[in-house]
């Protein structure tokens, strides 16, 4: 879902752009997008049908970091983190005082639950009720870390969480080391998959202080990946969905999964692709995505309720 998303950014980063504004525009094209169900407008709802959004920026030359939490119909809140990274204090900002903030900033208002949103509840809540389903199936998140020309470094997450969660819950994405982390002098990272675990173990920071000891940004994102999948299952008996995007600042980038996961990359001499990514006997591999997988990508996302 980030591939609209990325081309922009690409176009911002190649005319000599800053890497806030280009990972701001790509998290802002996919929360615009109400077909993306788990981001921004057309988010999947709260067990009450209300679109509750998380979202966090962080800049990698200053460490600034600014965040929303449960944030209520507000347009783009990757924006409202954006502004919160500029303020000294109060950086992170959840419920009505996110909504406060963003009001006082001049930030639109929206209604950010659509038709179809309220349409996949209310199926949701039926077979819930007639096969005795579990409610929480259904989560993602936009993480991207950008590299620009000047060697600035920028992360981003925006998300509306777990399908169907209690009011307040707030996930692992706009956890500082949680969901994101960048230091533009190593690397960043960005993670998405059931926040409860993640969070559990600060993933994303993990990832960026392995690149910081000299491991490239594939086995970084990897070792990060697997070794707390393992602890979890160790100490709890199971462990979630997750994974984890890496970037160093050489440019170089890496991918961590524990489940089937589709990324996507641009560099500097390459157009923006999607990848497929799934774990096997302790590494990640990932191929390029067919145009077959693209077209019933297309085709899942727009199929009627």
């Amino acid at each position: 879902m980030c591939l609209e998303g990325i081309i922009a950014a690409t176009e911002i980063l190649k005319h000599g752009g800053d890497a806030g504004d280009a990972v701001e525009e790509a998290v802002r094209i996919v929360e615009d997008f109400p077909l993306y169900k788990s981001v921004g407008y057309g988010g999947l709802p709260n067990e009450n049908c209300e679109v509750e959004l998380d979202a966090a920026f962080m800049d990698g030359d200053t460490l600034s970091f600014g965040a929303v939490g449960g944030i209520r119909d507000f347009k783009n809140p990757v924006s409202i983190a954006r502004k919160l990274s500029h303020e000294k204090f109060n950086i992170f900002l959840v419920g009505s005082g996110a909504e406060e903030y963003a009001h006082k900033n001049g930030f639109e208002r929206k209604n950010m639950l659509t038709e179809r949103a309220k349409k996949t509840w209310e199926k949701r809540v039926k077979e819930i009720y007639e096969k005795n389903l579990s409610p929480y199936d259904g989560h993602d998140t936009v993480g991207i870390v950008c590299l620009d020309k000047k060697g600035h470094m920028t992360a981003a997450t925006s998300t509306s969480g777990l399908f169907m969660k209690k009011r307040g819950r707030v996930g692992d994405s706009p956890i500082c080391g949680s969901g994101l982390y960048v230091d533009s002098q190593i690397g960043g990272a960005a993670a998405t998959g059931l926040g409860e675990d993640i969070m559990k173990g600060c993933l994303s920071y993990e990832a960026v202080r392995l690149m910081e000891s000299g491991i490239d940004p594939q086995q970084a994102a990897e070792k990060a990946v697997f070794n707390f999948s393992e602890k979890l299952k160790q100490r709890s008996g199971k462990a979630g969905a997750i994974s984890l995007v890496c970037l160093n600042n050489k440019g170089e980038w890496g991918v961590g999964t524990n489940v089937e996961f589709s990324f996507v990359v641009a560099t500097g001499v390459s157009m923006p692709k999607v990848y497929l990514a799934h774990p096997e006997n302790g590494k990640v591999i990932f191929e390029e995505a067919s145009e077959e997988w693209l077209q019933e990508y297309q085709r899942k996302i727009t199929r009627p309720v």
